[in-house]
């Protein structure tokens, strides 16, 4: 039985500098204060993101500096998997407005759409009050 994934696409305003934002995109000690309870950098630095006292684990398989950085998950073994789970994070600019915003693509199990909004929207009010945006 083979789970069909759901594509999720948010972009959020943030009114901070790609500088600011980057590293509570990027790095175990900034992602642990907005998007889950913990999280911890193996070693072949994989990620352990805890939510609800269980491990998920993810590789960032791609990043490129106060740009953008990818989470592709693994199984519970540190596996790669076929049709992975991802979450990528970009730092994107509008060029018209000046306006910085943090395009959020949640590749995932979850089907419900909503509930993903909502979930989102609330990690982002959570990034917002801590970096001041």
């Amino acid at each position: 039985m083979r789970s069909t994934k759901t594509k999720f696409v948010g972009e959020y305003p943030i009114n901070a500098s790609a500088r600011l934002l980057y590293p509570y995109l990027s790095t175990a000690s900034g992602l642990a204060e907005w998007f889950c309870d913990d999280v911890k950098v193996e070693e072949n630095k994989v990620f352990n993101f805890v939510w609800d006292g269980s491990n998920h684990y993810a590789e960032m398989t791609g990043y490129r500096t106060n740009r953008s950085v990818r989470f592709l998950f693994l199984d519970d073994n540190r596996q790669h998997v076929s049709d992975p789970s991802y979450i990528d994070f970009s730092i994107e600019s509008s060029e018209l407005t000046q306006e910085q915003f943090l395009k959020v693509v949640d590749y995932s199990d979850e089907e419900d759409h909503e509930e993903l909004a909502e979930l989102w929207e609330h990690l982002m009010q959570n990034l917002r009050e801590i970096i001041g945006g």
